[in-house]
């Protein structure tokens, strides 16, 4: 009997709708404190933790899942002791992909496709697969769920999150913590080099027309599952590397929000001119 998720298509759609309900929440985080090269850095770690995976014969999810919080927790340490932001994590990106790629040349009696990893396969997602995206998108749904307010809060403004009797650096764990989630479960979608895209474009596309935090979250969510079955439909008709094409379509969309925004703001300063 064939099972429905013996289709390498559902799989697929499954897999990039399951990514892209876990990264465009957690991406508006990411906008909101312009954290757009954090989220680069812990994507490229992932790669180094690629390469140890294979090399000690352990699950790829685990390897980058681990290397990930290091690297995050890292930048978060490292922070405001001496060097600019912009230039440690600049840093410690490249130099963790240069060694993660150092390191998957030692790799000896292993074949790998670095291709999927940087770039994703998508269409190469098994059922244990898609059981450990979804897995991971539910873990970083109920951490942002959970901490919401707090996370909103101390986003803000870090004196109101004192005065609120919260923690931002807990806060910042939290968001590190569900970002190395993130990067892991995508890695297999849309590969190293484009989850920061997929973090921050939906969650970009959605700002101009969100009133609250809440609507922005979900507008993303809804763009990015938009971005992720279209993109996976317009690759398979166009025969076009999926992961790319995926991002293609949520910078469409990005573009089309921005148009409309601004024809918006032009037709309010235009207004109904007052009579005399």
């Amino acid at each position: 009997m064939i099972s429905l998720f013996d289709s390498f298509l559902l799989r697929a759609a499954l897999a990039g709708t399951g990514v892209a309900v876990a990264a465009a929440p957690l991406g508006c985080f990411v906008v909101w404190r312009r954290m757009a090269y954090f989220g680069d850095a812990t994507a490229h770690a992932s790669i180094l933790g690629v390469a140890l995976a294979l090399g000690f014969q352990a699950p790829v999810f685990a390897g980058v899942l681990i290397v990930s919080l290091l690297m995050a927790t890292a930048v978060s340490s490292l922070s405001g002791r001496g060097f600019a932001m912009d230039t440690l994590l600049g840093v410690l990106a490249h130099s963790s992909l240069a060694f993660g790629l150092v390191a998957v040349s030692f790799l000896q009696g292993i074949r790998i496709d670095l291709m999927a990893y940087l770039f994703g396969d998508i269409l190469a997602v098994s059922r244990i697969d898609l059981m450990v995206i979804w897995g991971g998108a539910a873990l970083v749904l109920l951490l942002l769920w959970a901490r919401w307010s707090a996370l909103l809060t101390a986003t803000l403004s870090s004196d109101l999150a004192y005065a609120a009797g919260l923690n931002p650096k807990r806060e910042q764990l939290v968001l590190t913590i569900a970002l190395a989630l993130v990067v892991a479960v995508a890695i297999k979608v849309v590969g190293v080099l484009l989850i920061s895209a997929l973090l921050l474009i939906p969650a970009a596309a959605a700002r101009p027309f969100a009133a609250t935090p809440e609507r922005m979250a979900f507008a993303a969510a809804i763009i990015g599952m938009l971005s992720a079955l279209a993109g996976l439909q317009l690759s398979f008709l166009l025969d076009t590397p999926t992961g790319p094409t995926i991002v293609c379509v949520a910078a469409g969309f990005f573009a089309l929000t921005s148009l409309g925004d601004m024809i918006r703001q032009q037709l309010l300063m235009k207004g109904p001119r007052p009579r005399h």
